[in-house]
């Protein structure tokens, strides 16, 4: 890109001019009209979600490329429509940008998005564009799911264990690292690099739903309750009891966390990023014992059964080892938009 081109801002081409450019990340066969027409099976159901990303809340200069912003943002839709048990069918983009913005940024933005997207095959199929003071990205994503195999929170039982697909702690540990590099003097380059990944790309894991299918295939109604841990890990199994009306053991010693926290961290900060610092796109999974371990012998390594549903509403986290006094969680102790 020349650099002319690259220096252009948004006023300087307007919504019209901007809309151009960003058709090219479309399929052309469906942009165009009022609304995209999207195809499902037949005896499938249409799960729609959306998720809104603001500058300096969710994505910032100092921490994201406009690339890395963009995949975040599809990755954390997509993200949803798997905790939903749901195949992607594609996403609309709501950008609000303030007018001194470069046309390049928008564009390397809808790029990271496609390199995402284009993993799942999922095509971008529309949105809209506004002038806004604050840069905002709401992406509303719609994927599809045979009514049988829909997961909700709502459905653990006393008893069910539960799973969490992978490692948590990595995408916060990859943030801190970007926001002060001096804390990586005891990490090589290549530990550095994958933390800072797992906050920058992280991988929605739509690739664990053919795996539930699979096990559960002679299972009906489903046995199965969740949602993904991009809250924080703390705040999916807070959420899953609160809508099934139980109460949960976590056991801390079982909660996987990366390799490199052990000589890098504190015990009580790994905890704290594991349990709270959000962003690591996993499933939280509450099933049976006997399919949560047939469940873990098809995942990769970093998934786990990190306790079970018990009766009450108390969320506990547990140390079998009684190094740790139990503790109850809570939301409080996460991010919460509009805390004090």
């Amino acid at each position: 890109m020349n650099r002319e081109l690259s220096s252009q801002q948004v006023k300087d081409i307007g919504e019209q001019g901007l809309l151009e450019r960003l058709q090219r990340f479309c399929p052309p066969e469906i942009i165009g009209d009022d609304a995209a027409v999207l195809v499902t099976a037949p005896e499938q159901s249409l799960v729609v979600t959306t998720d809104v990303l603001v500058d300096g809340v969710h994505f910032s200069n100092l921490t994201t490329s406009p690339e890395d912003a963009g995949w975040r943002a599809a990755a954390a839709n997509l993200s949803d429509l798997a905790a939903m048990g749901a195949s992607p069918l594609g996403i609309t983009v709501g950008l609000g940008l303030p007018g001194e913005v470069r046309v390049s940024w928008v564009e390397r933005l809808y790029q990271g998005m496609t390199e995402c997207l284009q993993k799942y095959n999922t095509p971008i199929v529309g949105g809209d564009i506004v002038r806004s003071p604050v840069t905002t990205l709401a992406i509303t994503a719609f994927g599809q799911v045979h009514p049988s195999q829909i997961i909700r929170r709502s459905a653990a039982v006393v008893g069910d264990a539960i799973v969490v697909t992978g490692v948590h702690g990595a995408s916060r540990a990859g943030l801190e690292l970007l926001l002060h590099p001096e804390l990586a003097q005891s990490l090589n380059n290549e530990e550095k690099t994958a933390l800072i990944h797992a906050h920058q790309r992280p991988q929605p894991r739509l690739d664990v739903l053919p795996i539930l299918w699979k096990i559960l295939d002679s299972q009906c109604p489903m046995p199965i309750s969740g949602m993904d841990s991009s809250d924080g890990l703390a705040d999916a199994i807070i959420q899953i009891c609160r809508a099934s009306g139980v109460g949960a053991v976590l056991e801390h010693r079982q909660i996987p966390i990366p390799k490199t926290f052990n000589h890098w961290l504190t015990p009580e900060q790994a905890l704290k990023y594991a349990l709270y610092g959000g962003e690591d796109f996993e499933l939280v999974l509450c099933l049976p014992q006997e399919l949560a371990s047939a469940l873990l012998q098809h995942l990769g390594e970093g998934a786990a059964i990190v306790g079970r549903i018990t009766a009450g509403s108390t969320v506990l986290l547990h140390d079998e080892q009684k190094k740790l006094p139990d503790q109850v969680l809570s939301l409080s102790q996460g991010f919460q938009h509009f805390g004090q």
